[in-house]
């Protein structure tokens, strides 16, 4: 396709890594290079995470419970994943980024945005850039990415879907690996797609469009928001026909922090042990307060969720004036949260969220320790506790996750951590709910 730079102002790029945790895998055993692999967990309710190409010639695709993608595919190999890892090879991709632009907005661990108006005059044409990009992540890192590129980020993240590979039939048919959308072909490009596409447009609202027989984007561009509003709500309506006509300004944010972190396990068996869930907590608690001080960040809510065996669910939340980031501190409070709860119907998920984020190192209230057994206490124990948490986190980073940890959980095989041992593997395992990292 023919760039012309100026048609392409600002130039957004979306970079998306293809079957990245897949990938990953099979750049670390080159023995599984050609195979149907495919990433998560093998138990009963285990989930699909990442897929190769050669196992989504079956239909197996992410989010998908793995009992039906090996029913597809038995030859499939099953790879519980190593989050770790992952996100390991992010920051190395991310390296190469910030040798473009330092406007860069993260999706997941596999997927960003790249604001590289300013790089146009130095670098090329975004098509150039696009294309330098995806050389250095083939030749440095060993994987395969697809890049769109146009003046949005709506266009570019579709773009970056038009630069992929696609199954047709069995076969796997690659992709141009940079797919260039200038303003003039927006509508062009835009008008024939289903409203799915768009983004705002979820399963429930493509329903209520295709009701009132709106199918196509080309559809949904020609109407007044307002014949919408009742139907879909006023601010979805007008956002979603602004995009139909190619309307999007919304700028690529550099440093943009994660609403909330989070870490939530589904169990291979529904749990009726409290003391089970306990050890669980914790651990979740550990993942939970190791991204925070990877991030910098510090928390002022605390929310455990529960979902029950008949699926119902449960949420309690706490917010303090003090900031947590220790893992013994966001335990206590979480713990307490927990509490009582009825869990005779068995338990199928819970997790830790911490939300009300923060930058540490922000101003501190004294505590003197005269609130025994109110929330005051977590406080306490965190302030007492910064010098080990300080030397334990430089343990980690020198020799890995598990290298250190406290007693209580340690398993019959070593120091147990969330996503291991009896855990249906999912897109929200991640220490950091950031994302699946492929499409569905």
């Amino acid at each position: 396709m023919v760039d012309r730079s100026g048609e392409l102002s600002p130039a957004i790029l979306l970079v998306d890594m293809d079957s990245f945790f897949a990938s990953v895998e099979i750049l670390d055993d080159p023995s599984l290079r050609g195979k149907p692999v495919v990433v998560g967990g093998d138990g009963q309710r285990g989930v699909v995470a990442s897929a190769s190409y050669e196992a989504r010639r079956y239909g197996i695709h992410s989010a998908m419970p793995m009992a039906i993608a090996l029913r597809r595919c038995p030859d499939a190999i099953c790879v519980p994943g190593n989050m770790a890892r992952y996100a390991e090879v992010s920051r190395q991709v991310h390296e190469i980024f910030a040798d473009v632009t330092p406007i860069i907005e993260p999706l997941a661990l596999d997927e960003a945005f790249l604001d590289v108006t300013g790089a146009v005059k130095l670098l090329g044409t975004p098509l150039e850039i696009a294309h330098s990009i995806r050389y250095r992540i083939n030749q440095e890192l060993h994987l395969d990415c697809g890049i769109g590129a146009a003046s949005s980020k709506q266009v570019a993240k579709l773009a970056s879907r038009s630069a992929k590979p696609k199954i047709v039939g069995d076969r796997v048919v690659p992709g141009p690996g940079v797919y260039v959308v200038l303003d003039e072909d927006v509508l062009r490009y835009l008008h024939p797609m289903p409203v799915r596409a768009l983004f705002g447009v979820g399963p429930t609202t493509a329903n209520k469009l295709s009701r009132l027989g709106i199918e196509t984007v080309a559809d949904l561009a020609g109407l007044d928001p307002s014949m919408l509003e009742r139907h879909v709500g006023s601010a979805v309506a007008h956002l979603i026909v602004d995009l139909a006509n190619g309307r999007d300004d919304r700028p690529v944010e550099a440093g943009v922090k994660n609403r909330s972190i989070g870490h939530e396990e589904t169990f291979s068996q529904d749990s009726f042990d409290r003391t089970q869930l306990d050890h669980r907590l914790r651990r979740q608690a550990q993942a939970v307060s190791s991204a925070l001080r990877e991030s910098g960040q510090e928390a002022h809510t605390v929310t455990v969720k529960i979902k029950l065996s008949n699926f119902e669910q449960h949420t309690r939340s706490l917010t303090l004036e003090e900031g947590l980031d220790d893992h013994q501190a966001i335990y206590e409070v979480a713990s307490v949260l927990l509490g009582d709860h009825d869990i005779s119907a068995g338990v199928r998920l819970m997790g830790i969220s911490a939300s009300s984020l923060r930058p540490r190192g922000g101003p501190k209230q004294l505590h003197l320790g005269l609130d025994a057994g109110s929330t005051a206490d977590p406080l306490v124990t965190q302030e007492a506790r910064f010098e080990l948490r300080e030397a334990l986190d430089d343990i980690r980073k020198r020799f890995g996750k598990q290298a250190v940890g406290t007693a209580n959980l340690l398993g019959e095989d070593g120091l147990t951590s969330p996503g291991q041992r009896d855990v249906a593997f999912g897109a929200k395992e991640l220490p950091q709910i950031l994302g699946n990292d492929e499409e569905i």
